[in-house]
């Protein structure tokens, strides 16, 4: 009885913080989620303007109600193959954390499913994959009915290096 009372104890430690609302989509048939509260909104595919010498996942920046902002494309970002865009593609725009500050930047992604509330003891810790494989981007694995949700740290995978050197000037957020 105490190994389970303990066992249940870790299971509600590892996945502490990381339960609440999060908008589900989809990239190459796989489901993800991002906490809701870094969602500011969600637009339709517009217009994206290149910008130089950028890293190959930046599509580029777009002007959002005189707001200048970059947009990546998760597909690239996460090394999946390139697709054509449909009718349900479609940016979100997310809230990203960052030393200077919080930055909104777009993020492309195949179709935006629905918003789940998505409790602790459906979250499981990425598991050990065994190679030297970088997971810090995904918080977890939430089980939803027979299916999984990637739980991604949109903060680790848009707040890094690469793009703190995006043009960010007129996006209300100086970096």
């Amino acid at each position: 009885m105490a190994e389970a009372m303990e066992a249940a104890s870790f299971e509600g430690r590892a996945s502490k913080g990381r339960e609440g609302k999060y908008l589900t989509f989809s990239l190459a048939g796989e489901e993800y989620g991002i906490g809701i509260l870094k969602v500011k909104e969600i637009i339709g595919l517009m217009e994206i303007t290149r910008v130089p010498q950028t890293p190959s996942y930046v599509k580029g920046v777009i002007n959002l109600r005189g707001k200048v902002i970059p947009v990546v494309d998760l597909r690239a970002k996460f090394g999946l193959e390139a697709e054509e865009c449909t009718e349900r593609t479609c940016v979100v725009v997310v809230e990203v954390a960052r030393e200077s500050g919080q930055v909104l930047i777009g993020s492309v992604v195949d179709s935006v499913s629905e918003v789940l509330n998505i409790k602790e003891g459906e979250i499981e810790d990425t598991p050990d994959f065994g190679v030297n494989l970088d997971t810090r981007c995904i918080m977890g694995m939430a089980k939803a009915g027979s299916g999984i949700k990637i739980l991604l740290d949109i903060d680790s995978v848009l707040g890094n290096d690469e793009l703190t050197a995006l043009p960010l000037r007129g996006s209300g957020k100086e970096s």
